[in-house]
Formats: structure tokens, sequence, C-alpha cells
């Protein structure tokens, strides 16, 4: 039987490209968007989700398992990107990103759970970031929504293992996709003492993203995961020096570490 994928966020970028690479390799894949309406290329099936509306998750979800009769995996890819110094970055928009990138996946995997346990197998993997394992500088809310996913799923995989039920974080570094357009900018505000260097790491940060990794890395990723009956909790998948800046957190001492990464930005 041909395993069924919900994914969410997945008109475009990362996960447009994980739905076209499972659904080549002959998965049942369901892609979700706020406007499926709008997206008329897609190779799989879109269904309207929100991940910050409650009611629209569970429509969705109950919707999958209508049509194919069971939900094997659930890929938490839907995310919005953020920047700014934390002193000007607006409270509504901290809490708009916390409910698309936190919040929300919480509420899927919480309408998959009971389908997956009435099953007795299920997998859910959920995209976060290598910034979720750093404070960056600039990136503050966007490193600590992602960090905090990624420590959920460390919790949640325990509690669902007896269930037959998996659960696994891919953290991908710098890809080639459109979230830089998607992304909340704080404005560089002309005479703020954050003028000059957040103006230059805006810049950087976008460069990084428009030079990044095709996302079809991220796709055998996650195609991997699912072929893995006993996956790792977690997973990344980038360029070598941004991965192996997670081992030298782990390693360095904390104001080495932070040395490091304030010569890298140029703090």
């Amino acid at each position: 039987m041909n395993k069924v994928v919900l994914i969410t966020g997945g008109s475009s970028g990362i996960g447009k490209s994980i739905g076209e690479f499972l659904h080549h390799k002959g998965f049942v894949v369901y892609g979700t968007s706020r406007n499926p309406e709008r997206i008329l290329n897609s190779v799989f099936p879109l269904i309207a989700l929100d991940v910050r509306n409650v009611d629209s998750i569970h429509l969705a979800v109950a919707k999958v398992i209508a049509i194919s009769g069971r939900l094997d995996v659930v890929i938490n890819n839907a995310g919005v990107g953020i920047t700014g110094p934390l002193e000007e970055i607006p409270m509504n928009e901290i809490k708009n990103n916390f409910e698309t990138n936190f919040f929300g996946p919480i509420e899927v995997m919480k309408a998959a759970l009971p389908q997956m346990r009435e099953q007795h197998s299920g997998l859910i993997i959920n995209v976060t970031s290598i910034a979720g394992y750093m404070g960056l500088p600039y990136r503050s809310i966007y490193s600590a929504s992602k960090g905090a996913l990624e420590l959920i799923t460390e919790a949640l995989r325990m509690e669902v293992k007896s269930f037959g039920i998996r659960i696994a974080n891919i953290a991908p570094g710098d890809f080639a996709t459109n979230i830089a357009a998607g992304r909340f900018h704080a404005p560089v505000i002309k005479g703020s003492a954050y003028e000059v260097p957040y103006g230059n790491n805006l810049k950087t940060m976008d460069e990084h993203v428009d030079s990044g990794s095709n996302p079809n890395e991220m796709a055998e990723a996650v195609y991997a995961v699912i072929q893995n009956p006993n996956p790792k909790i977690h997973y990344k998948v980038g360029a070598f020096m941004q991965k192996f800046s997670i081992v030298l957190k782990r390693v360095l001492p904390d104001k080495v570490y932070e040395k490091m990464l304030m010569n890298h930005y140029k703090l």
C-alpha cells in the first residue's frame, strides 16, 4: 500500500520540492496552502490549510483521512522567516511568527496523532532550521521558534513511541527558495542604533538564501527518513560549514563561540 503523506506549506519552496519528489516515488501526496485555488501547476492535490487556524488544520487532516482512509506521514514544513533587532520587532509580528513556526505545527501534530495511534503506525517530520540550534543576531525570533520545535520533537518522540509512531526533525540550512521574499523584515530605521549593523546583515542574509543549496537535497533527506524504520531524532541538511557550526557550539566555550559569530556577522 502506498503511504499517504500530508505536507504543510506544499505549494512552493522546500515543501513543493518534497511533494514532487515523493509523488514521483509513488507516495500518495497531499500538500497544503492557504489559497490552493491560486496554485495551478501542482502535480499533487493541495488542500486549504492555515497553520494559524485550528479549524482549518482539523478540516484538512480529516479530509485526507476521509479520502485515503489513513495518514502515514505528516511533514510540518510550513513556516515563515523574521528578521530584525529584537528591540524593534513589533510584538504582533513576534506572536505571528510563533503561531506559524511553533504553535501551528503543534496543532497539526495533535490533529494527526489520533489517526496514527489507531493505525499503530505513523511518522511526523518537523522541518526546523540550523538557525534553531543557536541564537543568531537579528534572527532571534526565528532561532527561538525553530529551536522550540526541536525540543518539542524530542519530548513528543518519547511520549508516542509505544504507539508505533516515529518523530524526527530535519533542520535545513540556507536553500534557494522564496523564503526571503515571504519573511517579515523589521525596517531599517534611519538614525536607529541598529541602522548600520542590521542593514548590512539583512543584505548578507538575503544573499545566503539566494546562493543556497538546491531544495531537492531536502526532498532526498525526507525520503531517506521515511524509508528508515528507526530514524534518528535530529537531521541537518545544508552546507558543510552550516552543519559544522552546530558541532562547534557543542565543543567551544560559550564566549568563544559568541565571538566567532560576532566576527562572522561583523559585529
